[in-house]
């Protein structure tokens, strides 16, 4: 399951960010150039993948907003060859910082996840030594 597609990032970013991104053609002819764009989109699934691994089982069954939303700013920002625009650069950042929030714990999704590696304990385990004075060798002192 795509996280995003092209119609979305088309319907965020615009048509003319996406040929001005993507037309690497020797002579420009004015489209969007459909591989380069599978290709971020591609890179982004990975990279969202890997960081949801430990938490959630894959693939997703259902793509929740949020991840719609990093999948479009990560693959955008894996469009550009050069620097990004300050914005983009901003998006793709905090989309790592969502990322890796995930990952911890901290922002949980809606979707069926992955139990957490636990001990199995289930608590403070306390053990004692054998109690040297005990109300049976205590008869006649007390």
């Amino acid at each position: 399951m795509a996280y995003t597609t092209l119609a979305k990032l088309t319907e965020r970013y615009g048509e003319r960010m996406l040929i001005a991104l993507t037309d690497r053609a020797e002579i420009a002819n004015g489209v969007i150039d459909t591989a380069v764009v599978d290709s971020a989109i591609t890179g982004a699934e990975a990279m969202i993948d890997g960081y949801l691994a430990a938490r959630y089982s894959l693939p997703l069954t259902a793509t929740p907003r949020l991840i719609e939303e990093l999948a479009e700013a990560i693959a955008i920002w894996k469009l550009h060859v050069s620097d990004a625009e300050p914005k983009i650069e901003k998006d793709y950042d905090a989309a790592i910082r969502t990322l890796k929030d995930i990952a911890s714990g901290t922002i949980r999704l809606d979707v069926a996840g992955a139990e957490p590696a636990g001990t199995g304990g289930t608590g403070v385990r306390i053990t004692d030594r054998e109690r040297p004075l005990t109300a049976d060798n205590l008869k006649g002192f007390i």
